[in-house]
């Protein structure tokens, strides 16, 4: 009864960092709605994951690789969703207090985004969906809210909202739309570390309305629905998924 289904039959989709977590509940939602979805991992091939991930085509692309990131976007020639998931907190383990990992963070979650996007911005401009093409960004809280152990990935997703409505005004007039999502605290390998105390888990908790962590799936709806033809007068917005955390800010 109440429920919402999108379409996207024919729609050439590509998720980055689609492998696991977010990226992978909004990956399966565009093949559920009949997308053709092309996905990115930091693996060699999608037999490595512990996750099926067989309906999709399966992309190795490491977001600090820039040969690699061009190779990626020179397999499309029309794309009609572009979603920028990828992501990584301290790379290789290392402390984003240390100037060289903080500016790898960069690399990762902001300067791998731009590139990408730019890159495939001749695909995108050939998109005959409804609404034209949409790129839709990962942000996350960590864009308006201090999260003192990740200086660079916080860096790097407050670019992300600016960098949102840069280009959501610079793509306007090309057919293509910009939006993006910032989940909350969401069940994922990236979170897992931290999911397991109580003591790092009960702060956010307490703060949050709804009073529990949320699930890929329930961010994966507000990334389709920014690429739908429902939201085609939307452009340059962030949708935050975080179960009211931030309204009481």
């Amino acid at each position: 009864m109440n429920s919402v289904n999108f379409n996207f039959e024919g729609a050439s989709v590509l998720v980055t960092g689609g492998s696991n977590g977010i990226g992978n509940a909004i990956a399966n939602s565009f093949a559920d709605a009949g997308a053709t979805v092309v996905i990115t991992g930091t693996k060699p091939s999608a037999a490595h994951y512990d996750n099926d991930l067989s309906r999709f085509e399966y992309v190795q692309c490491m977001m600090s690789d820039r040969e690699q990131i061009a190779t990626l976007a020179q397999r499309f020639s029309s794309l009609d969703v572009l979603v920028n998931n990828a992501g990584q907190v301290m790379p290789n383990g290392g402390n984003e207090y240390d100037p060289d990992v903080f500016e790898e963070a960069l690399q990762i979650n902001i300067a791998a985004t731009f590139r990408l996007t730019q890159l495939l911005k001749p695909a995108l401009r050939k998109s005959s969906l409804a609404g034209g093409a949409s790129v839709i960004n990962m942000a996350s809280l960590a864009s308006f809210f201090a999260v003192e152990f990740v200086p660079g990935y916080g860096a790097a997703k407050a670019a992300v909202v600016q960098m949102t409505k840069t280009l959501a005004v610079h793509y306007a007039g090309n057919n293509i739309r910009v939006n993006a999502v910032a989940p909350g605290l969401i069940e994922s390998n990236m979170t897992a570390p931290m999911l397991g105390h109580d003591a790092l888990t009960r702060p956010h908790l307490d703060r949050t309305p709804l009073n529990r962590v949320g699930t890929p799936q329930e961010v994966a709806p507000a990334v389709l629905f920014l690429a739908s033809h429902a939201s085609q007068y939307i452009t340059g917005h962030v949708i935050v998924v975080d179960g009211g955390f931030s309204a009481k800010g």
